[in-house]
């Protein structure tokens, strides 16, 4: 079994390498994999932690093969840039507004094959429902089952999302929203990844912790390239 697994990942990895370098669907000015910080209206701190997608996208460059610029980036969802990445990454830690426009923009960005990984990085929750109720009126916010590929496509994490920081002291739970049976919107409550991909003096997280958070952000980020 540990055989056949090192053998799933590395034709994963090289199938990765490919992906990212044949990007169509979201044409990047270089063909290396980004990550676009959503910038969103509302009064929250969308931009707190800027080291985080830096240090989450070396460590996937390393230890997954994934070809990435490591850079903190930031987009508007009314903006066309939107268009170039192929994974948004939304948090803060209170209100949230989205205009008509940007509804527009983000249903179909994520239509068209975008995904949006968003972190509850404490306060974020009531919002983050209420705006992407516009965004997809049809659609449930589901919790993912452990089972779910998302937990196990390059670590395992048979408990399914782990527990980064404490917030309410409830257990850590991954939700999702689906279009035509694709993941396309994966949001983490109770658990706080992202804060573990800052960079170590930020938050003070004990290295295993931070491991743990930069794995399960690997998971993230293989998910949305595979999918």
């Amino acid at each position: 079994m540990a055989y056949y697994n090192r053998s799933i990942k590395i034709i994963m990895m090289f199938f990765l390498t490919t992906l990212v370098s044949s990007q169509n669907v979201f044409p990047q000015a270089d063909s290396q994999f980004r990550i676009g910080r959503l910038k969103y209206s509302g009064g929250s701190d969308w931009y707190n932690d800027p080291s985080a997608e830096v240090n989450l996208l070396k460590y996937a460059q390393e230890h997954a093969g994934i070809d990435a610029l490591p850079r903190y980036e930031f987009v508007e969802p009314s903006s066309d840039r939107l268009f170039s990445y192929p994974m948004l990454f939304m948090t803060g830690h209170g209100n949230i507004v989205f205009s008509e426009y940007e509804v527009k923009q983000l249903r179909e960005y994520l239509v068209r094959g975008g995904f949006l990984y968003v972190d509850d990085d404490y306060g974020l929750d009531k919002a983050f429902r209420r705006e992407m109720k516009k965004v997809f009126p049809q659609s449930q916010i589901v919790e993912l089952p452990f089972s779910y590929g998302l937990y196990h496509c390059w670590f395992d994490f048979p408990n399914g999302v782990p527990k980064i920081h404490e917030h309410d002291k409830g257990a850590p739970q991954g939700f999702g929203i689906f279009y035509e049976g694709r993941l396309v919107v994966f949001y983490t409550y109770e658990s706080n990844p992202s804060d573990g991909w800052a960079d170590p003096e930020i938050h003070n997280d004990p290295p295993e912790v931070r491991e743990k958070a930069l794995r399960f952000g690997t998971n993230i980020l293989v998910w949305a390239l595979t999918h």
